[in-house]
């Protein structure tokens, strides 16, 4: 992504400001070689017309392969600046895996009519928000291709580079019921800018906000919305100085606090490419959010050229050799067919099944778990943070504080030292103590009394964050304090 121009009115005008910055990050060479017109589309990439109103003036490019059956999955796919729907049909990857994995992508288009260098209005209300521009133009293809080509509506995905990214994680935040998942490779988070001139400033280091200011801007943006949340994967060079990784962190907060889930890892591995992955898991134990972080990389997509069953996508400018991303997303996605999305597709270890605390003391709790095949050692993670690598299937915790409550996870770790997938979450809760003490009140009044906190429209237990229902005076659930200041649920019972 480049600094944006200015939309619209002044379509065909960059301000002299914004063209500076671009040369310090754009050269001739790679304009040229990216900016390709539509009709050089590849054989396999075909443009598709009357998909709907289109209030974004957008055009729709699609990849389907042979004899694909109803009910395939969907990937959306957004080229960066001064890139083509081609362009990145011919250096992503996504049509390897799309013939090999058996799903629909689309591969939507802006052009210089939008924006002098055909980016995506990621930092337009008038074309990032729900129903409104580029992005209900974008919807109305994925509502197209459920149509024509009978593509699964719960399985419908979006990622995309640069200014492509910074849609995705728009289009993430506006429709949430529409998106089950995104990626978002050196790109924004959602609602970073809304004006031209706050663009930049977001591209080289965002806004200073807490994770919950970040997940504001994403619930703001489909108010009311009470589904699921996406899973979103975040690719990001540590060598970008375009959009800089700052906006990685910022995209970590901002969904890891929409889910709820904090922003300690539930685990982290090494992948190829000097690339380090951080898993966040959902309360389930599975992935909701999941950062790679490239090192020595600078802004770009990562494709990692090659025939090998992790490889994919050619080299070229903003597409660069280090890894497939590709696979890793789709993987976390679970396009593989590999089950759960992020779960144990890619090579690495299945999560340790029956994670069970099987006592407690003042000072320590003890774990068991059963063997996961292929395992050279095992991880447990106390409260999001690793604590300790035991070679067999037990484990106790010691030094622990009396009458607290600790949160444990468990993941196997293969031969080279990769942790595989993370368990379900357990809870411990140590004897002695202060008392614990219980309190029976509604949704509002609980939060009121500073025992549960609000998050889009429904309520949160502090502390254990278990999902209350809605904020109302209609909803009462009885709460368990223990130790002081962390809330569960007890309505089944609850000793003081």
């Amino acid at each position: 992504m480049r600094p944006p121009i200015l939309r619209r009115l002044f379509r065909r005008v960059a301000s002299t400001a914004v063209l500076g910055l671009l040369a310090a990050t754009l050269s001739t060479t790679t304009a040229v070689a990216d900016a390709r017109p539509a009709a050089a589309a590849a054989g396999g990439l075909q443009q598709v017309t009357g998909f709907g109103s289109n209030p974004g003036n957008l055009q729709m490019y699609e990849y389907t392969p042979a004899g694909l059956p109803a009910n395939a999955p969907l990937v959306v796919a957004l080229h960066g600046c001064a890139q083509t729907a081609d362009a990145y049909y011919t250096n992503s990857g996504w049509p390897k895996f799309a013939d090999q994995w058996g799903f629909d992508v689309v591969f939507p288009q802006t052009t210089s009519a939008n924006n002098a260098l055909s980016c995506f209005g990621w930092f337009d209300p008038a074309e990032d928000s729900r129903g409104r521009g580029e992005a209900a133009s974008i919807v109305q293809m994925v509502e197209h291709a459920k149509q024509s080509r009978g593509s699964d509506g719960q399985r419908v995905y979006v990622t995309g580079l640069s200014a492509g990214g910074g849609m995705t994680a728009d289009l993430l935040a506006a429709y949430p019921d529409v998106f089950a998942g995104g990626s978002v490779a050196s790109g924004l988070p959602a609602q970073c800018a809304t004006s031209q001139a706050a663009a930049s400033g977001c591209q080289t280091g965002p806004q200073k906000l807490t994770p919950t200011q970040w997940g504001d801007k994403v619930r703001g943006a489909h108010p009311g919305y009470g589904g699921p949340w996406p899973r979103v994967a975040i690719w990001q060079g540590t060598a970008d100085y375009t959009v800089y990784p700052a906006n990685a962190t910022a995209l970590r907060d901002q969904w890891t606090d929409v889910w709820g889930i904090g922003q300690t890892p539930s685990s982290t591995g090494t992948l190829p490419g000097n690339t380090t992955r951080a898993v966040y898991n959902d309360s389930a134990g599975q992935p909701a959010v999941e950062t790679y972080t490239v090192s020595g990389m600078g802004h770009g997509l990562p494709v990692g050229p090659g025939s090998g069953a992790e490889q994919c996508g050619t080299a070229a400018a903003y597409f660069l050799n280090t890894i497939c991303s590709t696979y890793y997303t789709g993987v976390f996605w679970g396009l593989d067919g590999g089950g759960t999305p992020g779960g144990g597709g890619d090579g690495r270890l299945p999560a340790p099944a029956g994670v069970t605390v099987t006592g407690v003391t003042d000072t320590t709790a003890s774990l068991s778990w059963s063997a996961v095949e292929g395992a050279a050692s095992y991880a447990v993670f106390r409260n999001g943070t690793k604590t300790a690598s035991p070679a067999g299937t037990t484990y106790t915790d010691t030094g622990l504080t009396a009458g607290a409550t600790y949160r444990y996870t468990v993941a196997a770790v293969d031969g080279s030292g990769t942790a595989g997938t993370t368990s379900a979450q357990v809870t411990a809760v140590t004897t002695g103590g202060a008392t614990a003490r219980c309190f029976t009140a509604t949704n509002y009044a609980h939060v009121v009394a500073g025992r549960a906190h609000t998050t889009g429209g429904y309520v949160y237990a502090n502390g254990s964050e278990a999902n209350m229902g809605l904020y109302n005076v209609f909803v009462a659930h009885t709460l368990k304090e223990s130790p002081a200041g962390y809330f569960v649920i007890a309505d089944s019972g609850c000793t003081g």
